[in-house]
This record gives structure tokens, C-alpha cells and sequence, in this order.
């Protein structure tokens, strides 16, 4: 299976609009390169720019779902089109990432649980998610998180009792905690067992310089690609079938003793 991950900069001298159509540019572009491709979270907006939220706020099938399943069907490929800041029904706003199938049609949308920013931005402009959310592909379970809720494994060991095999997360990472960046997700991939594709920003988000890195790692642990710090495609090849041989090879996840799914009866 290949992946494209790609590291959008975000920069305040361009349009929403216009990086809408150059980020359907770019998905098109991996036609023929890619299965899956992955985008960053809040890449129309940046994921700093507080004061973009409300103002940008899009329905769920708004006009990012609009051009990005345009872009998907048109490149053929599976579409984590990254995140949007979505206005509900009911005026809420979330951090959504949107899932298509090469068809253009939504076959996810996640509403991101841990919202950063402790009593400040994303934390309380936002409304936090409640429901996990995994997507099958032809050839693997994609386990969806967002950004900060890389910092919680309970989240992941949740996505992996549902099924995951591939955890994607977009992000709008600081660069000044680059390092957490890595060793997360690493260390997501090594106690799961599963594929990391981590797609995060470059630019610089409401004056806040973005770290790049976006980082593919396998289940144990290994980095198999990494971007740099600017705008960036990273492609990889990887094995989806690693993910069972390596949970059969080193059983730990058999192991557990707290936290367990509760029995079906």
C-alpha cells in the first residue's frame, strides 16, 4: 500500500480559497503514486488561528468536503482531507477530519476529542468529540485521531479494540515540541502494533512556526520515512499485513490486564 502525506504550509498571506485549490492541486498530483493520501489538521485556517475558527466555520459538507471529494475522485485515492473547523446544526463548533473514498463520497468524519489549549483556544471555542472512529479500506483499518489526542494511548487502544491497524493522525504541531512530535508517535506504533501516519503542518500558524516532520512508522517502532520542515509530499510504501504478522510474532497486546473491552455476552 502507498501513502502520501502531505505537509501543507500554512501561511497568513493566502486565501482560504486559494489553498483549497492548490491542496486539490497537490491531492491530484498523487494519482497513480497513491492508495491513501493524508492532509494535515486545520490546514485551511492553521490550527493557532483562533480568531479564523468561527469565521471559517463550514458545515460538515461544506466547501473543503466539496473540493476535496472532487479531488479524491478525481486522483482516484482514499482521502483523509486532514480537518476543517465544522459548524453543527445546532451553531457548536468542532475540529472534524473528513474521510472519502476514491468515489468522492464521505465514508468518515471525526470529531476530535481532546481539544488543546487547556483554558484558551481550540479548548473552549470548540465542542470535543465523543465517538471513536475507524474506516475500512481495502487493505487496512484506519484508526482516526487528531493532534493532542496523540498524547492519550487510551485513545488508541481504543481505535485498536475496534479493529485499527493503521492509526492516521493530522496535526498542527508547535516546532518548539518537535521532539514530543517523534516520540509519540512512535511510541503509539510500538504499543499498538500498528502503522503511524502522522501528517502535520510547515508554516507558521497565527505566529506560531509549525514543525513539519510528518512521520510514517511501522509497528515496531521503526521510522520508515520523515519529512523535513517545509512543505513537503512524503510517499511510502508499507505492508499492511506487517501489522498481523507482528501482533503474532510478539503477542503483548494478548497480555493486557487493565483497561480491557468489557466481555459480549
Amino acid at each position: 500500500m502507498r501513502a502520501s502525506l502531505i505537509q501543507i504550509a500554512v501561511n497568513e498571506d493566502e486565501s482560504v480559497e486559494a489553498r483549497r485549490r492548490r491542496t486539490a492541486s497537490l491531492v491530484r498530483e498523487q494519482a497513480g503514486a497513491a492508495d491513501l493520501v493524508v492532509l494535515p489538521e486545520l490546514w485551511t485556517t492553521g490550527a493557532f488561528a483562533f480568531e479564523a475558527f468561527d469565521v471559517e466555520a463550514e458545515p460538515l459538507e461544506g466547501p473543503t468536503y466539496e473540493a476535496m471529494a472532487k479531488a479524491a475522485s478525481d486522483a482516484g485515492v482514499w482521502l483523509h482531507a486532514g480537518s476543517v473547523p465544522e459548524r453543527a446544526p445546532d451553531g457548536h463548533l468542532y475540529n472534524t477530519s473528513l474521510v472519502l473514498s476514491p468515489s468522492g463520497d464521505l465514508a468518515a468524519a471525526y470529531r476530535k476529542i481532546h481539544r488543546f489549549g487547556f483554558d484558551k483556544g481550540e479548548a473552549v471555542l470548540m465542542g470535543a468529540g465523543e465517538e471513536l472512529v475507524t474506516v475500512r479500506l481495502p487493505e487496512t483499518t484506519l484508526g482516526v485521531a487528531t493532534c493532542y489526542d496523540l498524547r492519550f494511548p487510551e485513545l488508541f487502544r481504543g481505535l485498536v479494540d475496534a479493529g485499527a491497524e493503521t492509526l492516521v493522525v493530522p496535526a498542527g504541531w508547535p516546532e518548539r515540541r518537535r521532539s514530543h512530535w517523534t516520540l509519540l508517535a512512535q511510541a503509539r506504533a510500538v504499543e499498538n502494533q500498528a502503522f503511524v501516519l502522522a501528517c502535520g503542518t510547515a508554516g507558521t500558524h497565527a505566529g506560531v512556526p509549525q514543525a513539519g516532520h510528518s512521520i510514517v512508522v511501522d509497528p515496531w517502532g521503526e521510522v520508515l520515512a520523515q519529512a523535513g520542515g517545509d512543505e513537503e509530499v512524503l510517499t511510502v510504501e508499507f505492508d499492511p499485513a506487517r501489522v498481523a504478522r507482528t501482533r503474532e510474532q510478539f503477542p503483548a497486546l494478548k497480555d493486557r490486564m487493565l483497561g480491557l473491552p468489557a466481555p459480549r455476552r
